[in-house]
């Protein structure tokens, strides 16, 4: 597969008036262009490679679709990751239940004060662990802390409130760290964004 760097806006729009007319050379150059990253979305959410990978074509083959309704009032990647995201996770609710319930209202947590820790952890435990939490945190996480997403956001995507989505990634973070401190017992623990 070939990944094409981030494309400037005038190009992106004119491949995306070129795809709504069916030219096929266009959506295969918005597909280069932004296949490699939105897979890297996909698979944040379902951990998956080869569901990513199906999660990926569905998403294009819907955004190719849908061109028309692009207005241009934000990126294309932008409008392209949210596809990405929302079929991802409807994916994921079709394969299996949530490990937590996210419908459940949950008590706002209080906020901890981050704290200034240091340790080298190698990056594939912190992978591993993210991949360790329940389905229902590791989305949470995975929205709010890799794709940047607000709670409010999270909030709609999910169909869960803003408060059980400020909860469920405070629960994330702290089952991360527990995580991460087993696996380097006796030393102190980097602290994870809140």
């Amino acid at each position: 597969m070939f990944y094409a760097s981030p494309v400037s806006e005038p190009l992106t729009q004119r491949l995306v008036n070129q795809s709504i007319e069916g030219d096929h050379r266009a959506q295969r150059e918005l597909y280069k262009r932004y296949s490699k990253s939105m897979f890297h979305v996909a698979f944040r959410i379902c951990h998956d490679e080869m569901e990513a990978e199906d999660i990926l074509q569905e998403s294009f083959l819907k955004a190719f679709r849908k061109m028309e309704s692009f207005k241009g009032e934000s990126t294309f990647g932008a409008w392209l990751k949210r596809i990405v995201i929302n079929t991802a996770i409807n994916h994921c609710r079709k394969k299996r239940d949530l490990a937590v319930d996210m419908t459940e209202e949950i008590p706002e947590l209080a906020e901890e004060t981050p704290r200034d820790y240091t340790l080298p952890i190698d990056m594939a435990d912190i992978h591993s662990a993210i991949h360790r939490l329940p389905e229902g945190y590791r989305r949470v996480f995975s929205l709010y802390l890799l794709e940047g997403y607000d709670h409010a956001e999270i909030g709609e995507i999910l169909h869960i409130s803003e408060a059980t989505s400020k909860s469920q990634f405070c629960r994330a973070r702290k089952k991360l760290v527990q995580m991460l401190q087993g696996a380097h017992a006796g030393l102190p623990m980097m602290a994870i964004a809140s």
